[in-house]
């Protein structure tokens, strides 16, 4: 498992905005980018009323967020899919137009290129919900 420091500082934070929009309900969420799954294994742990649905486009870092997810034994993060945002959605693992409640990226649009912004940003566009939320960090 790959522990990036900056995820272990920005964990708390963004955890405190995700609460927001995390009800009693399920809500399924979508992580673009999850990177090594540190995020992923502690915003499910924290918010276990959601389906957390990593992915990545390295299959290293898939490897990285299965193993955090066993090690902290939180059972609400899906198996990691591999993603390549700048990709039509139709390709982002089988995720149905209007079923997402949160779209999350985290750390990813100031280090990808334009199509990655453009693609992340269309997919949004289709899978989210009515109501539902993009959010964005970094």
């Amino acid at each position: 498992m790959q522990a990036p420091a900056a995820a272990e500082r920005n964990k708390g934070p963004i955890l405190a905005v995700l609460r927001d929009y995390a009800g009693p309900s399920v809500l399924r969420v979508l992580e673009v980018g999850a990177g090594a799954g540190l995020h992923a294994a502690y915003f499910a742990r924290a918010l276990p009323h959601t389906r957390w649905q990593p992915s990545d486009i390295d299959p290293r870092a898939l490897r990285s967020i299965a193993a955090y997810a066993e090690a902290m034994r939180v059972p609400n993060v899906l198996p990691p899919i591999l993603l390549d945002v700048s990709q039509g959605w139709e390709t982002w693992g089988g995720t149905q137009p209007a079923t997402l409640d949160l779209l999350v990226s985290i750390n990813l649009l100031h280090i990808t290129e334009l199509p990655c912004t453009q693609g992340l940003f269309k997919g949004a566009g289709v899978l989210l919900k009515p109501g539902g939320v993009l959010f964005t960090y970094g």
